[in-house]
């Protein structure tokens, strides 16, 4: 049921290659947050975005063995938006019934916020926020920019939220998301895995793997629940924009974000950093067979972590997608028109626009063009290039100078 409310691309809101100091020089000189021209500063942004917006020459065209999200279950073909709307509906009930249903949303999640600092800029909060039902709370910081909202505001998940904000172990690192943001106009919502991890030693992977037996679905939707329920407390607040509410996520945070903006159509954009966005058994790192993302399965758990083998075979939901030939492009058309991004490294090289083409045609059906995004690092690791590639499409995406 719609809520009457569109996000900053109309669509309504339902209740579920450029060099970094190039990037940089073009943030400064079209004065973002000054009084530039509006127009002429978005014009020059998507000009400095447009590269990622198209696949390498040896990639154009071409599909590989992705069945078209486009076909039916009964083999048609979606030829209009309208039969799209009918296609795209078929591909939701199809991936909740592979993963499990989702638990209530809260309507009016409550944010306590217990601890507030001034920073340079901005207001740093530490919070807790209801995800579940059962007055279930997770931890974050909400970071809120000086001057005058309605803001738009970005979440951002990982294994937990001080790296985020620059205040992990290791340092600010370019992990940073949450904080460079943050400096840039945004609300952030900077979250961890939900729940205490203490009587789990810490392992994100076993609280996971619990939370998804005494919930009997599959942890990564579970976490996509989560994300959905801190986007709705974000829209509440007064100095937030729902309209312009995006998420980013590294790694398993990258996992965590893919499936929250292709699961939940409020989010109006997307940042996927590396997350493996198709299913690679040649690289032990892209690990959706594990239990503690869709491979739980209470009945026949697996011998040990680590790539699926016959003596350590798939399991769970990941099993069943594999076995009828579906994979993660299929997610990926949820989210059209709305624009993502998938910053891509070590385990998602220039060849993903392979599946990322799928996209493309949905986009192409819908009318839509620069929907569809990629940059390519070596690594895993971000660096300074491709976080300031990111930060230029959240701000060409959700930057909106006539409601500041």
């Amino acid at each position: 049921m719609s809520s009457g409310v569109s996000n900053f691309f109309g669509v309504p809101m339902s209740s579920q290659p450029c060099s970094y100091c190039l990037l940089l020089a073009a943030v400064f000189s079209m004065g973002l947050f000054a009084g530039a021209d509006e127009p002429a500063r978005k014009k020059t942004l998507l000009a400095k975005l447009e590269p990622f917006m198209q696949p390498p020459a040896e990639y154009k065209g071409k599909f590989g063995p992705y069945r078209s999200p486009l076909k039916f279950a009964d083999g048609a073909l979606a030829k209009t938006p309208e039969d799209w709307g009918r296609r795209r509906a078929e591909i939701l009930k199809t991936w909740h019934g592979r993963l499990g249903s989702w638990p209530p949303q809260i309507g009016r999640p409550r944010v306590k916020k217990l601890e507030s600092v001034e920073r340079d800029g901005y207001t740093q909060h530490r919070v807790q926020v209801e995800v579940g039902p059962e007055g279930k709370f997770v931890e974050g910081y909400l970071l809120v920019p000086k001057g005058k909202g309605p803001f738009p505001a970005v979440v951002v998940p990982f294994y937990e939220p001080l790296t985020s904000i620059g205040q992990g172990k290791s340092g600010r690192g370019t992990h940073d998301y949450g904080l460079q943001l943050v400096k840039r106009g945004f609300i952030t919502l900077s979250i961890g895995t939900p729940g205490s991890l203490d009587k789990f030693g810490g392992d994100t992977r076993t609280a996971l793997v619990q939370a998804g037996k005494e919930k009997r679905r599959q942890p990564l939707t579970l976490l996509a629940c989560v994300a959905a329920n801190c986007l709705t407390a974000l829209a509440q607040m007064k100095e937030v924009d729902p309209a312009r509410i995006g998420i980013i996520g590294l790694s398993y945070g990258g996992k965590w974000a893919m499936f929250a903006s292709c699961l939940d159509e409020r989010f109006a954009c997307a940042v996927w950093s590396d997350p493996g966005i198709v299913f690679n058994e040649k690289d032990a790192n892209v690990n959706y067979w594990e239990p503690w993302y869709l491979g739980l399965d209470p009945n026949r758990p697996r011998p040990k972590a680590g790539l699926p083998t016959a003596a350590n075979p798939r399991t769970g939901a990941y099993r069943t997608m594999i076995e009828s030939g579906r994979d993660l492009h299929e997610l990926h058309a949820l989210i059209a028109p709305r624009p993502f991004l998938v910053s891509g490294g070590a385990e998602d090289q220039p060849s993903r626009w392979i599946a990322l083409n799928h996209a493309v045609a949905v986009n192409k059906l819908l009318g839509q063009i620069n929907r569809v995004a990629m940059t390519n690092r070596k690594d895993h690791s971000p660096t300074e290039e491709s976080n300031a590639q990111l930060y230029a499409f959240f701000e060409h995406f959700l930057i909106d100078r006539a409601t500041r």
